[in-house]
């Protein structure tokens, strides 16, 4: 108003950017992500993880031996990323930065388990009886971005 640039003058950025109810009904209604960790030879090795947030954290389970966690032991940051919407238009996400620990106890297993497998309704015994063998993956974010593209309106 006033400058004569219209809506260029509002960066892109900051009106595409969910509120945080935004993002908190997205991270409840997508549930897998992306996890990129840092192999021995410093590339990224990124793999598709299914995750909750609870409390600003980002839950989820894995075999202890597997290499994403061979990688977290070496170095504990971590990015994540959550996407949905096949064109441009409708792109949505979020990404994050963050520290992981390692959480090497049965019962917090068990517990992440059946966490998502409530969530999911459709959990397998069989997932369960691995607990003995997998850790708990805790993501503290550093810097969370998002994204919303339904926002432009189709103006891009």
């Amino acid at each position: 108003m006033g400058n004569g640039q219209g809506e260029a003058a509002v960066p892109r950025r900051r009106q595409i950017r969910m509120t945080p109810e935004e993002q908190a009904t997205f991270l409840r209604d997508n549930t897998k992500c992306a996890l990129a960790t840092i192999d021995q030879d410093g590339f990224p090795h990124v793999v598709a993880m299914g995750f909750y947030v609870e409390d600003g954290a980002f839950y989820m389970t894995s075999y202890a031996k597997a290499q994403k966690v061979l990688n977290i032991r070496r170095n504990p940051k971590v990015g994540l990323m959550v996407e949905t919407g096949g064109s441009y238009a409708e792109l949505q996400g979020v990404m994050v930065r963050g520290s992981c620990e390692i959480i090497d106890d049965i019962e917090a297993v068990r517990r992440v388990m059946n966490h998502r497998r409530s969530a999911r309704e459709s959990g397998r015994q069989g997932a369960l009886d691995s607990a003995p063998k997998r850790v708990v993956l805790k993501v503290t974010p550093h810097k969370i971005t998002s994204w919303d593209h339904r926002k432009l309106g189709g103006r891009y």
